[in-house]
């Protein structure tokens, strides 16, 4: 039954050590079992032993220097989804961390590939055990997500539980007066499916993650499950006041797209007020009567409960849904609070000033289904992710338009840096295209324009489609800025 269980609220990880404009942590990558449905242990691979993974709190400009202890079977690769990122610390999928123990003879930079065979990558950098990411954090405030990243298992590592919430805060976002404390939320959203024993279940070719990447022939278009979760609970409940309220919405699932919409117990549709984007603050704030959000991309609204009678419900819904899809929260209002500040015509000042004028090239990708040897894969460009292959290689500091096309849904994300859109199939963006985005939701057939800068760093960074087995099965490409 849906409503009944309390939402939970990951902890906040508290640093090991603080000093000289560094915070040190340490996680655990760990198994351990979670009551995710009530009354039923369910295995899951973890941060910290809890799904979602602890989040971390950080200040814009202080580096955060995580380091990570696998203790799980395989290996892994943690990706600080939206961070601004030096390639070493990046994620990179070859970039592995081996569990103690580890005999597989393609672990010195080897990784089962998208061909069916092991490739090799000659610039991997494979470590045992542990391994510190350093993440300099020198970026806007904005709420990213840290998740495997392991090559050709991202998909099922992450529905087994590795992902988990990173906020960046800076000034800039102090200013603008925004709802906080207990009434800023941040909200997870992921769907699974369980088995008759209350077990996460996924089509995986081969369930120890070891041999054969894969899933079988009926998921390849990815996964989706039947249970919808906010922070590792199945359609949970809240109470709330009649004030405002920040929800840091993140679509954390394998594939699956929402469309979400408030509605209270009368049956009024109340507005989604967006105030940012991936990557940061907007301008100036955006209405939504619903807001599509695709595998990947987060944004940060505000919902107002003044004036809902004591004891009233608010829901959020899925018009994507049907079924035990169609819902995916419950607000219950039990006390009444003063008037909510309301939310600032203006807010960010930060944002980039880009002009097409100033693109130093203009790129064509497509994305779509192909072949891969004997196997169905994603391509990008006709082409099956290879690590050793370079497929793009830009300039640090310049500006590139890259125009991108889509044969099926596909959520593009790049690495490192954010950018614009500038149109959808000729037009103008889309309403919830505002500010600056690390993730565009191509729907089927469309094409888009978007508008970066490449600075931060030089090295080798990824873009890739974000449905996990999109991704798991060959849609990927290196970026080589230079």
């Amino acid at each position: 039954m849906p409503f009944q269980v309390p939402l939970p609220l990951p902890p906040v990880l508290r640093p090991t050590e603080q000093a000289s404009g560094v915070d040190r942590y340490e996680m655990v990558q760990r198994e351990t079992t979670a009551e995710i449905l009530p009354g039923t242990a369910t295995r899951v691979w973890t941060y910290d032993g809890i799904f979602p993974g602890p989040t971390i709190e950080s200040r814009r400009g202080r580096t955060a220097r995580v380091r990570h202890r696998n203790e799980l079977p395989v290996p892994t690769a943690v990706h600080l989804h939206g961070g601004r990122t030096p390639p070493e610390s990046d994620g990179y999928p070859t970039d592995l961390v081996l569990p103690s123990g580890w005999t597989d003879p393609h672990q010195d930079g080897h990784t089962g590939g998208p061909h069916g065979s092991h490739m090799h990558d000659p610039r991997a950098v494979v470590t045992r055990l542990t391994r510190e990411y350093t993440f300099p954090l020198d970026q806007r405030a904005a709420m990213l997500w840290y998740h495997d990243h392991r090559m050709d298992y991202t998909g099922p590592a992450m529905w087994r539980g590795l992902a988990g919430m990173h906020i960046v805060r800076d000034d800039v976002e102090d200013a603008c007066d925004l709802p906080h404390d207990d009434h800023e939320l941040p909200l997870m959203i992921t769907d699974r499916s369980f088995d008759a024993d209350g077990q996460l279940a996924y089509p995986s070719l081969d369930p120890t993650l070891r041999d054969r990447h894969g899933v079988a022939e009926p998921y390849l278009a990815g996964v989706l499950g039947d249970v919808i979760l906010v922070n590792g609970a199945p359609w949970p409940t809240h109470d709330a006041d009649t004030g405002s309220y920040r929800l840091r919405l993140l679509n954390a699932s394998n594939a699956r797209h929402y469309d979400l919409q408030a509605v209270a117990e009368d049956g009024r549709t109340l507005p989604l007020i967006q105030i940012g984007a991936d990557q940061g603050l907007l301008a100036r704030p955006v209405n939504h009567t619903s807001l599509p959000i695709a595998p990947a991309e987060r944004y940060d609204v505000v919902v107002d409960f003044a004036g809902l009678p004591i004891g009233s419900t608010v829901r959020i819904l899925n018009r994507l849904g049907t079924g035990t899809t169609a819902q995916i929260m419950q607000f219950r209002i039990v006390r009444s609070a003063p008037a909510s500040a309301p939310v600032p015509e203006r807010l960010a000042t930060d944002l980039p000033t880009w002009h097409r004028s100033e693109a130093s090239v203009t790129r064509d990708l497509a994305f779509g289904v192909g072949r891969m040897g004997d196997r169905h894969g994603w391509l990008i460009d006709g082409l099956a992710f290879d690590p050793a292959r370079t497929d793009v290689t830009s300039r640090l500091g310049d500006i590139e338009i890259w125009r991108l096309v889509a044969d099926v849904h596909h959520p593009i994300h790049l690495h490192l840096v954010g950018f614009t859109v500038l149109s959808r199939g000729g037009h103008p963006p889309l309403p919830h295209d505002a500010g600056l985005k690390d993730t565009i939701s191509l729907r089927p057939g469309e094409s888009a324009e978007i508008m970066t800068r490449f600075d931060g760093y030089r090295g080798r960074y990824l873009f890739h489609c974000h449905n996990a087995e999109h991704e798991d099965m060959g849609m990927m490409a290196n970026l080589e800025i230079v």
